[in-house]
């Protein structure tokens, strides 16, 4: 993967892996492949035994942008599908990111072109 973002992957009560980081990182580059001005995505990786099975697993999202940053947060009873959701929820926000940045622009060219008239 020739990635020029920095992407941070880090484990609370948690062993990272090596295949655990690298699916992470597979998962990630569909984010980047969206967004190509993500400065940097850090990934938080929890695992708190005290809590119930189905909310065992907590991965948590922060990715540095131009503008606000985002973050989100997902948990689950698994970790590998606790990333894979956490992906799927920031890849959305950024979808509807874009979609607000679209409408944004095409609302201000209609001002201008009423302005006109």
């Amino acid at each position: 993967m020739n990635n020029t973002h920095d992407v941070i992957v880090s484990g609370i009560h948690l062993d990272l892996t090596p295949s655990l980081k690298q699916f992470v990182h597979d998962k990630a580059a569909r984010l980047f492949r969206h967004e190509e001005r993500i400065i940097r995505l850090r990934v938080e990786l929890e695992c708190d035994p005290k809590q119930d099975v189905s909310h065992r697993f907590t991965a948590k999202g922060h990715i540095a942008i131009n503008g606000p940053d985002m973050n989100a947060s997902v948990a689950t009873d698994e970790c590998h599908k606790a990333v894979d959701l956490l992906m799927d929820k920031l890849d959305r926000m950024l979808a509807k990111r874009a979609q607000l940045f679209k409408a944004r622009r095409h609302r201000a060219t209609a001002d201008v072109i009423e302005d006109a008239a």
